[in-house]
């Protein structure tokens, strides 16, 4: 079953997550076999996190393409506005979710990340995505930077 974790109080959602997907790779859980999906519907936000993969780090060098790139199948990266899964015999490893709601198509992963800033809209979708997790009977692992900060 897929296992969920929140990531909340981040103070910029789009640079946690490229952290996250630094460390997914870092540690193989990013792999070709085993791609990481970064899933947003919003495709500004999703061209603003692709941008964002190439700059946030000096010393990091993230492959990514595109779901429709013709090396989707080669790439440990994957960013999509649409619902994707990588085709067999890769396995939809990890989900990193930028949308502000659950995707349908996330219990084809393992494991699937969310990410949460410190604006209240964002705090209230999230807490409809939460519930969703939770009412459905998903484990879910919570991580409150803030609390790490302190």
């Amino acid at each position: 079953m897929t296992s969920v974790d929140f990531h909340f109080n981040t103070p910029d959602r789009l640079h946690h997550a490229c952290r996250l997907v630094r460390k997914a790779l870092r540690a193989q859980a990013a792999t070709d076999d085993k791609p990481l999906v970064v899933y947003c519907s919003q495709a500004d936000r999703l061209a603003q996190f692709d941008e964002l993969l190439y700059s946030f780090s000096d010393d990091d060098f993230l492959p990514h393409v595109d779901a429709d790139h013709p090396l989707v199948d080669e790439a440990p990266i994957i960013l999509s506005s649409r619902p994707y899964s990588p085709d067999m015999p890769r396995q939809p490893n990890i989900l990193v979710n930028l949308d502000d709601a659950v995707p349908d198509f996330f219990s084809q992963y393992q494991r699937v990340f969310e990410i949460v800033g410190p604006d209240e809209l964002d705090k209230e979708l999230a807490r409809a995505r939460f519930t969703l997790y939770r009412d459905r009977g998903y484990t879910i692992t919570r991580h409150d930077l803030a609390a790490a900060k302190a």
